[in-house]
This record gives structure tokens, C-alpha cells and sequence, in this order.
């Protein structure tokens, strides 16, 4: 998995490309809470549950399933997000599934169980350049500084190029886009 500080790239990333105002403080941290919640699942360990489980680590919580029923959970709670229903919905739930996506991009572990409950395969991406975290205790060793360097070159600095060059596009004015 990446570090729990890389999930919440994505909803920062739309929080920064999108006008202002238009993603409220609280909706994006409804997302960051949607982007970091599948990892919450390392509680399995503590409780026993074997990692290749469908309750196990990279399993129930990383599937498309649980990003529509925290989206639905979204639903209700939109006014006080200070958003629209349907805002909240995809807001919420594209946060919400960016986490196994960029869990599939990891090199390690078991991969991800995207399908569950219609299937128990646990799938990775076809390229995983995106380095394996190591779990809390072992964070601050080498291994977590590749970690590290390894989100920063796939992970942030994708998404910085991204969200400025969506900013330089979206400030053009139409004066300046045609010629003299």
C-alpha cells in the first residue's frame, strides 16, 4: 500500500484543480477520510483474520462495494458537507476507490479485492511502479524513505504536473487564447 499520507493525494489534488469554493472544506475531508478509511482494515491482524480473508487487509474495504456505501453514506450527510447530494456521492466515492486503484500500482502484498463480495481474486495493475509501505513501526527506516521517494516521483509529482497544468488551462482567458 502506499503510506497512508499518498491516499490522501487524490482528494487533494481534485480539492486544488477544482474552482474555489466548489469543493468545500468539509466535503474534501470527507474524501481524505474516504481515501485513507480501506486501510483501517490492518485491524484484521490484531483480530486474527488471515490477510488473503475477504475480511482481510486489501480485501472487503478495497473493493468497489465499500466505495459505493461510503458514497451512499455520503447521501445523507450533504448538507452538512456543504454540498449537493450527488456532489457528495461521486466526491466521496472517487476517494473512496482511488485507494485500491493505487494499491494495485504497489509492489507488494496481495493485491486488492476490487470485486468482492461477486469475487475473492485479489488483483494488482499490470505496472506497479509504486513502492510497498512498510506498516507503522517499520515507516521510519529506509525501506519507508523509498517508500517515500517512490510516491513522491509516481504518485505526487504526477498529480502537481496535473493540477497546474489543469490551473494554467482553466485561467486562460479567451482574449488571450486567439491571436492578434
Amino acid at each position: 500500500m502506499p503510506s497512508v499520507f499518498t491516499h490522501a493525494a487524490i482528494p487533494l489534488a481534485l480539492w486544488c484543480a477544482s474552482e474555489r469554493g466548489r469543493i468545500s472544506t468539509r466535503l474534501l475531508g470527507a474524501g481524505v477520510v474516504a481515501a485513507m478509511l480501506p486501510d483501517a482494515d490492518v485491524l484484521a491482524f490484531a483480530l486474527h483474520i488471515p490477510y488473503a480473508d475477504g475480511f482481510g487487509h486489501r480485501g472487503a474495504s478495497h473493493s468497489l462495494l465499500f466505495a459505493m456505501l461510503l458514497a451512499a453514506l455520503a447521501i445523507p450527510c450533504a448538507r452538512a458537507l456543504q454540498a449537493s447530494r450527488i456532489q457528495a456521492a461521486v466526491f466521496v466515492f472517487i476517494c473512496a476507490v482511488s485507494h485500491p486503484l493505487l494499491d494495485a500500482l504497489t509492489s507488494g502484498g496481495l493485491g486488492v479485492a476490487l470485486w468482492w463480495p461477486w469475487s475473492e481474486q485479489r488483483l494488482f495493475a499490470p505496472w506497479r511502479p509504486i513502492r510497498v509501505s512498510p506498516f507503522a513501526n517499520n515507516f521510519f527506516s529506509a525501506r519507508g524513505l523509498q517508500t517515500v521517494l517512490s510516491e513522491l516521483r509516481w504518485v505526487w509529482l504526477p498529480l502537481l504536473i496535473g493540477v497546474t497544468g489543469w490551473r494554467l488551462i482553466q485561467h486562460r482567458t479567451p482574449a488571450s487564447s486567439t491571436p492578434p
